[in-house]
């Protein structure tokens, strides 16, 4: 049996001390009172997993005591007692919240049953609630998958920081899911019933944007017919996420600096300023303490936007998360497409594993939603992907060039890279194939692909090479 915190509740001494002893024989720390509230008592000291106690106590019915508890110690279970005949309390009292009950005179082999089947239904219940906070932590119902320890420490950041009223700035490449990181940041926050705003600071001119974030009066420019709140007005109480801060004027920067000072917006064409409650989550790919530095981004401006930094790793420092993301991106994309769930060959697994995604998560969405759509079957192969990996390696920079700041051992090895990736998309993730294509040994292939990061993290694939390499190389 578990062993568990009890507290007995009995006014009949010979009847108290006799419980008390046999629930501490099974290996249970026992309290024990004689009234409710000396029971009181002992419950808001904390501590207790579940409570016996007699429905008939001499300061007031034990029922009071389990409906006092359910509001003020809602983890404490309770088993009442009553007397033969009592069995309508009893059902009074479980309609309150007590989980068993038991009749006078207590039989000590039942009350162990009982006792035993309650402790291992609470540790079936924090096992469930455990599993669903895991699942939560991994795969939060945002999207966000946490697989890797990377993306771990990143959502445990944002569950401390999420609470507080801090000002946040979300770095990373563009692709990471700084949005969706923004989202959980306001979704697990007090302010979560308020407004969540979004702007996207790079897509607009530094007028609009103006009088996008900070409102304006009638009359304040030409065409400004009716006055306009703005959208810090419009996020009081909730919070706003600047998107790509890093691309705003340095105008545009002087006004926001106040705004995060003074918590005051002025509208544009007006000199009253507006009280506002709002929390700021800015985001951006570019790295600001370097844009600071060269003068492109007001130094102070930064301090006040980088209380707390949060940096969103790359998929590729995430293998772990690409395993994960691959199943729920198939299924979502299947069931918006309308067909049968896809699956992936091993060879087509591995040569996601393997791809380096430059374009990060939305890579990985638009690779995969291509080929749920265009496959021939249920079977995603590695020729259905080769195609939108060459595509992407295309769009991307031409052949890197040497220069007074670029070694050219780093050069080559870049070139080099390049070329091993582009042969495993064309033999299908097959290594042994890609190495003769190139002219290489299976061996060396592998040791380069280690090398540059670049590895297929499912083990299948060693098999695989393994005999045709030796056969072939040694």
């Amino acid at each position: 049996m578990t062993h568990a915190r009890l507290l007995v509740v009995e006014d009949d001494d010979a009847q108290r001390e006799p419980l008390a002893r046999f629930l501490r024989s099974l290996g249970h720390d026992v309290q024990a009172a004689s009234t409710v509230q000396g029971a009181q008592a002992l419950l808001d000291l904390g501590g207790t997993d579940v409570a016996v106690a007699d429905l008939r106590l001499p300061d007031a019915d034990g029922i009071s005591l389990v409906r006092w508890a359910r509001t003020r110690h809602p983890l404490v279970d309770f088993v009442v007692v009553t007397a033969h005949g009592s069995v309508e309390c009893a059902v009074e009292a479980m309609r309150e919240g007590a989980r068993d009950f038991l009749q006078k005179p207590i039989d000590l082999d039942v009350l162990e049953q009982r006792l035993a089947r309650l402790l291992e239904r609470r540790r079936l219940e924090r096992e469930v609630v455990t599993l669903r906070e895991r699942i939560r932590d991994r795969v939060d119902v945002a999207g966000v998958v946490a697989e890797s320890p990377a993306m771990q420490e990143v959502l445990a950041t944002v569950r401390r920081v999420a609470p507080t009223s801090s000002t946040v700035l979300v770095t990373g490449e563009s692709g990471t899911g700084k949005e969706v990181v923004a989202d959980l940041l306001h979704r697990w926050s007090p302010r979560k019933d308020g407004p969540f705003v979004r702007v996207n600071c790079g897509a607009l001119p530094e007028t609009l944007l103006e009088t996008e974030l900070f409102g304006h009066v009638r009359g304040a420019f030409t065409g400004a017919e009716r006055d306009r709140a703005g959208l810090f007005v419009e996020a009081e109480g909730g919070t706003i996420l600047l998107d790509e801060i890093g691309e705003i004027t340095p105008a545009v920067q002087v006004r926001l600096l106040r705004v995060l000072q003074e918590r005051e917006v002025t509208r544009v064409g007006d000199s009253r300023p507006v009280r506002v409650d709002v929390r700021v989550i800015a985001a951006t790919n570019r790295d600001l303490v370097r844009d600071a530095r060269d003068g492109r981004f007001r130094q102070d401006l930064l301090f006040r936007l980088n209380a707390i930094t949060l940096r969103i790793p790359p998929l590729r420092e995430r293998r772990e998360d690409v395993a994960a993301l691959i199943p729920l991106l198939l299924r979502r994309y299947a069931e918006e497409v309308g067909v049968t769930p896809r699956r992936l060959t091993r060879e087509a697994h591995d040569l996601l594993l393997a791809h380096p995604f430059p374009g990060n998560v939305r890579e990985l969405q638009n690779l995969l939603y291509r080929a749920t759509v265009l496959a021939a079957d249920d079977s995603i192969r590695a020729a259905d992907l080769a195609e939108s990996l060459r595509s992407a390696e295309d769009a991307r920079d031409g052949v890197p060039e040497p220069g007074p700041h670029r070694p050219l051992e780093e050069f080559l090895a870049e070139i080099e890279r390049r070329a091993m990736r582009r042969a495993l998309a064309e033999h299908g993730g097959v290594q042994a194939r890609a190495a003769r294509a190139l002219g290489m040994h299976p061996r060396v292939f592998r040791y380069k692909l280690r090398a540059y990061g670049m590895e297929a993290t499912n083990p299948s694939q060693a098999g695989r090479d393994g005999p045709e390499a030796q056969a072939r190389g040694a």
